[in-house]
């Protein structure tokens, strides 16, 4: 009798940033032309490393493993935002939302382990050169890589897992611009207070290993680096630099979507939009203002 009175969910209705045309004429624009220079900026930096070989080394490996990861992570959410943005009524298909949800924790997931990745990759060239072309050959580079496109897999089929069967029979209204476990769950009609906890120990723990481990990267590399303040070692804490910024704008917005949320609205759609769009887009830009090599190989590309 139950079941017989739960309606079928076919679609989910987005309310979306705002409700004011004249701001969601604004957002259109702002938000197709950070799009636009994303996935430009990220495919650059994949096109540019794949062709220079001066940039065939351990760390623009992972870099442009991490600059696809980013296009990928910006294409999860973002195009629909924007055409959203066209309708007045905004809605997404059952479907449609269980896949934002996988393939954003797919590429998130992966982004985290390949983060660690990265720091590990630093780590070993700061703390261990003299072994670092030994540690960090071929078979280690694609078996990181490959570890964290699994880990990323596991990671949002484990999530999907648990609320691809929930019961959902109203209401139908996610109060952002995106699918998302927090929001989703919210709308089922069942006690689901055990199971945002298994979810959120879910994330959690990815997360919180991952920062962990990256903490104790950089830990090592600072004190290396203030043993031995050379030019090299100023190069190496500038490039460093670059890492734990990417790092703190990346886990800064999960840490408050996932781990310590704010149950504050437009706090929640900023958070969302800053890890969906900017995140990705201030990537590129930190590494190929920053890093020398890059600006390197864009001087060789124009000559």
């Amino acid at each position: 009798m139950e079941e017989a009175n739960q309606s079928v969910v076919s679609e989910f209705i987005i309310l979306g940033l705002c409700d004011s045309w004249e701001l969601q004429a604004f957002f259109l624009v702002t938000f197709s032309s950070l799009y636009l220079i994303t996935v430009l900026g990220n495919l650059f930096i994949v096109v540019i490393i794949i062709t220079d070989l001066h940039l065939h080394s351990p760390m623009y490996f992972l870099l442009a493993n991490l600059s696809f990861i980013d296009f990928c992570l910006s294409s999860v959410t973002t195009p629909k935002m924007i055409t959203d943005f066209l309708k007045e009524n905004k809605t997404i298909s059952f479907g449609g939302c269980m896949c934002q949800i996988f393939f954003g924790h797919f590429f998130g997931g992966g982004e985290m382990v390949l983060l660690v990745s990265m720091a590990y990759d630093r780590y070993v060239a700061i703390c261990k050169p003299l072994h670092y072309s030994s540690i960090m050959d071929r078979h280690m580079c694609i078996g990181l890589v490959m570890t964290s496109w699994i880990i990323g897999f596991l990671h949002s089929m484990s999530q999907l897992a648990l609320i691809i069967k929930l019961p959902f029979c109203g209401p139908r209204e996610l109060d952002s611009f995106f699918c998302d476990i927090p929001l989703v769950i919210k709308l089922t009609c069942m006690d689901t207070s055990i199971l945002e906890i298994l979810i959120n120990v879910d994330s959690g723990v990815l997360a919180t290993i991952c920062f962990i481990l990256l903490l104790i990267s950089y830990s090592h590399i600072l004190f290396t680096v203030c043993l031995h303040s050379t030019d090299g070692a100023s190069k190496a804490l500038s490039t460093c630099t670059a890492h734990v910024t990417v790092v703190v704008l990346f886990f800064g917005p999960c840490i408050f979507i996932y781990l310590w949320p704010v149950s504050i609205t437009w706090v929640d759609k900023f958070l969302a939009v800053f890890y969906a769009v900017i995140t990705p887009l201030l990537n590129p830009a930190i590494y190929t203002l920053r890093n020398k090599e890059i600006k390197n190989a864009m001087k060789r590309l124009r000559c």
